[in-house]
């Protein structure tokens, strides 16, 4: 009997913890279990091929948000050449409504719901030993030879304890992040999120924990990512943990955690200050600043609180911070979105994430939807299309300036020139805002584009701005005033000449941050005139041949030594010299 567990994964560099969970419950019948992870990105008949020619007794397979349309496709083909292999789904996707998943979806013979672990396990034990029943197994929605639906319910929770550790050989991991699971559950009620639905919060013992991380630490795997859904709700938990990962630091793992910031602690932030810099990074939910929002989303939320904790790790400068907002939430119409942005964006998070409601089935917001005046995607992400405070058409304009500010703000690339920018503009979101602006109407957001490119398409748009700041400032002068108006616009020409040169300016420097470019970008200050000093000063200081000298219009001249990178931004050690 081979029971197949297959999991379809966004990226290869993800896994699926899941599965692993799975197959580490049922390690009595591990020679039955046969493990495949797949991502959707591959073609389907590679995949297709690669589980027949496994020639399955049993087929069990993951269902999330992100591929449930790649998973039905699959299944339907898969079903017509193993025409009697029983096909089983589980996870979220199919978990909150599976009689209906079952009858939309003929390919398949059951659902697993809920908690997965000791289901699965009771299920190989019926397909290997003949017992328990299928009627006996709680946790099952399945179809019976008559054809009726038969639900079992969903089964108790189990202790988190009891779930063994899935990473004992790490082999299938390599160049992968790997997921870890302390606790699970949500002390919080967020309507959006399914980890509202369950209250009852476990934690995996403490001993246990640090045993396996110290297993991640010895092995020296790069990456280890908490799927706990509030890391920090629980205060000594988190403290042990983070205490234990800051005096066992291998000097390479990073672990990621999402956290509330407003619940953290003096002693945990003390902690933190010392930490390695890249040890550490933290996600961050903010979703909104506005309290209507937050109180119709049944989330706690401190903002001020929270904006100067997250300033203060800020100072820390060890520390990579990632915060979230949603679009698309109740009560918040595009301008309270404009402010929200930047509230958040004020705290200069490495990243900020601008993403849209998703109504996912079995949440609270789902039932809203009529209220809320919802509506949103048919089919999977479930993503929200209107709102009653927000049409289509601001959802448009909210699409490009999650465009724009993934291009220009958490690439890491654009840090200092968009710092030059934004002062041209009444606030942070208007810049982002007029950008998408400036991409459609030129036809660029419909086209891929290098790096390089996007500098000079920022510098075009910069040029433009201030052309246009230049002509309405020019257009209202006084005739009373003591210069004349041809003055003014002189004037104002400088202006705009002084600022676009301190513009390409920080592109120049921003493009030397990341690496030692090969070509000379056309907005570049002339170098030649300094190629012979810079020459001469690179021999009498013993410049190693990867750093790069670069001669700016403001007359600096600066040193980008790229064997001595930042910790956290990886970016080039810069001093200033003179030749």
């Amino acid at each position: 009997m081979k029971i197949l567990l297959a999991a379809c994964n966004a990226k290869y560099i993800h896994s699926n913890l899941a599965v692993f969970n799975l197959k580490a419950c049922a390690k009595e019948y591990d020679s039955n279990v046969v493990l495949r992870e797949y991502t959707i990105n591959q073609q389907k008949d590679d995949i297709l091929k690669d589980i027949y020619r496994c020639h399955p007794d049993v087929i069990c397979i993951s269902c999330y948000i992100w591929n449930i349309t790649f998973v039905r496709e699959l299944m339907q083909d898969l079903r017509k050449i193993l025409p009697d292999v029983p096909f089983w789904a589980g996870g979220p996707e199919v978990s909150y409504d599976a009689e209906e998943f079952l009858k939309k979806n003929p390919a398949f013979d059951g659902v697993m719901v809920g908690e997965g672990e000791e289901t699965f396990l009771e299920l190989v034990k019926h397909y290997v030993n003949g017992s328990p029943s299928l009627e006996e197994t709680t946790g099952l929605v399945y179809c019976k030879p008559d054809g009726t639906i038969q639900n079992n319910g969903w089964r108790q929770i189990m202790d988190l304890s009891r779930v063994p550790f899935a990473y004992e050989d790490l082999k299938d991991f390599e160049n992968r992040i790997i997921y870890y699971e302390s606790s699970r559950g949500c002390p919080f009620s967020c309507s959006y999120c399914l980890s509202s639905v369950d209250k009852k919060l476990r934690f995996r013992d403490l001993e246990l924990v640090k045993k396996e991380l110290q297993f991640f630490l010895d092995h020296k795997v790069p990456q280890v990512k908490f799927v706990d859904r509030t890391f920090n709700c629980k205060h000594d938990h988190a403290m042990t943990i983070w205490q234990y990962i800051k005096d066992h630091d291998n000097g390479i793992t990073n672990f990621h955690f999402e956290i509330s910031a407003d619940l953290l602690r003096e002693n945990e932030l003390e902690l933190m200050s010392t930490m390695r810099p890249g040890l550490i990074q933290l996600e961050i939910g903010v979703q909104s600043t506005n309290p209507d929002t937050i109180r119709a989303i049944h989330r706690t939320m401190d903002f001020p609180k929270l904006a100067g904790i997250v300033k203060r790790i800020h100072s820390f400068k060890n520390i990579h911070q990632h915060l979230d907002l949603i679009a698309g939430l109740p009560y918040e119409d595009y301008d309270s979105f404009h402010r929200s942005f930047n509230d958040v964006y004020a705290l200069r998070p490495q990243q900020l994430q601008l993403g849209f409601l998703k109504v996912l089935k079995g949440s609270h917001m789902k039932e809203m939807t009529e209220e809320y005046g919802i509506v949103h995607k048919e089919l999977e992400p479930y993503e929200v299309l209107g709102t009653r405070w927000l049409p289509y058409e601001d959802i448009l304009k909210l699409k490009m300036v999650e465009s724009m500010v993934e291009l220009y703000y958490n690439s890491g690339q654009f840090q200092n020139t968009i710092a030059c920018v934004e002062p041209l503009f009444e606030d942070a979101f208007t810049l982002y805002e007029k950008l998408g602006q400036f991409y459609e109407k030129k036809g660029y957001s419909e086209i891929s584009h290098s790096r390089m490119r996007r500098y000079e398409i920022l510098l075009e748009f910069v040029k433009e701005e201030l052309e246009e700041q230049s002509a309405v400032k020019s257009g209202n002068q006084d005739p009373e005033v003591e210069n004349s108006a041809g003055k003014a616009a002189e004037d104002c020409r400088g202006m705009e000449t002084a600022t676009w040169e301190k513009v390409a300016d920080s592109m120049i420097y921003d493009l030397y941050l990341r690496e030692n470019l090969k070509s000379h970008p056309s907005f570049e200050y002339d170098q030649k005139p300094y190629e012979k000093a810079v020459w001469e000063y690179r021999r009498q200081e013993k410049v190693p041949k990867t750093a790069h000298i670069e001669v700016f219009r403001d007359g600096k001249i600066l040193l980008f030594d790229y064997e001595n990178r930042d910790p956290l931004l990886h970016n080039a050690a810069v001093k200033e010299i003179q030749i």
